[in-house]
This record gives C-alpha cells, sequence and structure tokens, in this order.
C-alpha cells in the first residue's frame, strides 16, 4: 500500500481485495506469473540399491574378524603387560632370543621399566589405530 500525500495531509491508498485479484489475474495473462505460495515441485531422487557379491561379502566379513582378533590380542597383551611386577631389587628379568640364538638377558629394572612402557605405548597405539578400522569398517 501506497501513502499519498495531498495538502500536507497523507492519505493511504486502500486497495480492495477486487482489485488485487484484477491485476494478478492481467499479470497472469500477459505472462507474469506471481505465484510465491505455489510449492515448488520436489526432484524425484532414484536411488541404486548396489548389487550384493556374496563372495565379496564373505571376504569383507572375513577381514572384519580378522581386525576382530588382532584387537583381542593386543587386549590381552596389554592386560599381561600391566600385571606385570617389577621392583627394584633382582626378583625382575628381561630375555631376548631370536631365531639364529642369540640372547640379550637384563635385570637392571630401570631398563625393564622403560622398554616395558616403550611397549604399552605402541600396543595402545596400535590398538587404537585397529578400534578406529573397525568403527570404520563397512561390509
Amino acid at each position: 500500500m501506497a501513502v499519498l500525500e495531498k495538502n500536507g495531509v497523507a492519505k493511504k491508498k486502500i486497495t480492495t481485495p477486487k482489485k488485487e485479484v484484477q491485476k494478478k489475474l492481467a499479470n497472469e495473462a500477459v505472462g507474469k506469473k506471481e505465484s510465491p505460495m505455489a510449492p515448488a515441485p520436489k526432484p524425484v531422487i532414484q536411488t541404486e540399491t548396489p548389487v550384493i557379491n556374496l563372495d565379496d561379502r564373505m571376504q569383507k566379513f572375513e577381514q572384519l574378524q580378522g581386525l576382530a582378533k588382532q584387537r583381542t590380542r593386543l587386549s590381552e597383551t596389554l592386560t599381561d603387560i600391566n600385571r606385570f611386577k617389577y621392583n627394584q631389587s633382582d626378583s625382575a628379568s628381561f630375555f631376548i632370543k631370536d631365531s639364529s640364538g642369540l640372547e640379550f638377558k637384563t635385570t637392571n629394572t630401570n631398563l625393564i621399566h622403560l622398554v616395558t612402557n616403550h611397549l604399552k605405548g605402541t600396543l595402545e597405539h596400535r590398538k587404537a589405530e585397529i578400534e578406529k578400522q573397525l568403527v570404520a569398517f563397512e561390509l
């Protein structure tokens, strides 16, 4: 609605619904369509269902089982290491032997403590990686 001024007095331009309807019909006849109320058509999205190959699914299931077994073994190893007790006395020893028969043995508790802490950190990091893979795994 527009405001008209005449002799310093503002007057409102009053439109009747009849005039608004006439304007709307005239605009539609000319080709100007004003239909803010008309809902826009929604596009139909068709999703294709992927074809599932049984062999691929079984292979992925075996991969999932392998990850689960790795996580279980890591958890058991961490539990065993956390139960390990070593004192400042000679009650603890660290022993490594390779396939060719070479051996390393120490009773130095400071060294044993450093090695076990490093081993715990490495195992916990690997366990976290496997858990991320398990969460993100898709069959």
